[in-house]
């Protein structure tokens, strides 16, 4: 076991034998037959379609350049660093202003360090960025043991913080990253100077079971409710082998880039007004995150997150001293009465737009709310 506390610099590079057995293996693509009538590359009602994704293939194939994403994310200040027998990758963006805050990025799953990439700058005069990526996701691989769940990896972050020399911080974090932030303030009260966490529509369809059913939902509010998580639980179908099976799905994640392709280009959607579907971020931002899983093979140790979080009884932490706030995406009404029924939160803030990946859609609306959030703290 590498029990090494220090920092050490870390820089991607990728061998070229990595990006030549990738595009052999887009070039061999071993394709289904299309199914009767599912020739709507807009249509995902049955999942992401065939059409959609071997333009998104060829593409991965024959015009995206990873060599030149590659050097954009090296123009970032990376290390790795053992915490617990567990190597961690970190992104640490410095800002010139020596009393900026630091500020702890949390991403969650398909995410990445990636995903920050166009948020880091409109954040860097205010704040000292830190982007850990949690074990099993990116270069936090290979796993060195079971057990990386939320509570030990919120431990591993508090630890990680002190190693850089913050002894207090603000916290910011999506999916999967939202409990990291907000078990960092229930844990260590004393150094979280704020949590601020985005979400978005998707979280109803959770409601009545991680988060408490509303009270006092009109006959109208209870239909919408019903009709939101009957279309979102078509989209938690990966939950499951992620939480029970994801030595099942592992090897296919592993072994085939369009199978890693499908399996998160999926969860990289949203519908525009005229019902289309299209990628919600950036192309070539969204095949930078893909291929960082395939590299990294963490296409299979990440799902192991979910299972060790749903086969561990963890103690709930709270810290109401804790300031905190929420930001929420693709919104709608129900999701503030579901997450704050008290109306305890003090900054709550509500778009239109954005979904899922707010730093990737809107990383302009996402900043500015960050910010006002914890100018207001001062």
């Amino acid at each position: 076991m590498n029990n090494d506390t220090g920092l050490t610099p870390f820089r991607i590079d990728i061998p070229q034998s990595d990006l030549d057995d990738l595009h052999d293996r887009l070039a061999r693509t071993r394709w289904p037959i299309a199914a009767p009538d599912r020739d709507d590359r807009d249509d995902f009602s049955r999942g992401i379609p065939l059409r959609f994704l071997t333009e998104l293939a060829d593409y991965w194939r024959d015009g995206f350049d990873w060599r030149e994403q590659e050097a954009k994310l090296n123009a970032l200040d990376q290390f790795t660093t053992v915490v617990d027998g567990q190597t961690f990758h970190v992104v640490q963006v410095r800002s010139a202003n020596a009393a900026a805050t630091p500020l702890l990025l949390c991403h969650g799953w398909p995410g990445s360090f990636v995903e920050y990439q166009r948020l880091i700058p409109l954040l860097t005069d205010r704040f000292h960025v830190v982007i850990p990526s949690p074990p099993g996701f990116g270069f936090s691989t290979p796993l060195s043991a079971s057990g990386w769940e939320l509570g030990r990896t919120t431990d591993a972050y508090a630890d990680i913080m002190t190693r850089l020399g913050y002894e207090r911080f603000a916290v910011h974090g999506t999916d999967i990253g939202s409990g990291i932030a907000a078990r960092l303030a229930g844990v260590f009260p004393q150094r979280v100077i704020g949590t601020h966490l985005g979400v978005d529509r998707m979280v109803l369809g959770v409601v009545g079971d991680k988060f408490p059913m509303p009270d006092g939902l009109t006959d109208d509010e209870a239909g919408q409710l019903e009709a939101l998580q009957a279309e979102l639980k078509a989209e938690s179908g990966y939950l499951g082998m992620h939480n029970h099976r994801p030595d099942t799905i592992g090897p296919a994640l592993t072994d085939s880039p369009v199978g890693l392709l499908a399996w998160i280009g999926e969860k990289f959607k949203t519908r525009r007004d005229d019902g289309h579907h299209v990628p919600a971020v950036d192309r070539d931002q969204l095949l930078t995150t893909v291929a960082l899983y395939w590299f990294t093979r963490s296409g299979a140790s990440s799902p192991q997150f979910y299972y060790e979080a749903e086969h561990t009884e963890l103690a709930f932490a709270y810290a109401p001293e804790v300031p905190s706030a929420w930001v929420a995406f693709d919104t709608h009404p129900i999701i503030r009465r579901a997450l704050d029924p008290w109306g305890a939160v003090g900054h709550w803030t509500d778009h239109a737009e954005g979904g899922h990946f707010p730093a990737m859609e809107e990383p302009g609306l996402l900043a500015d709310d960050i910010r006002d959030f914890f100018d207001g703290l001062e």
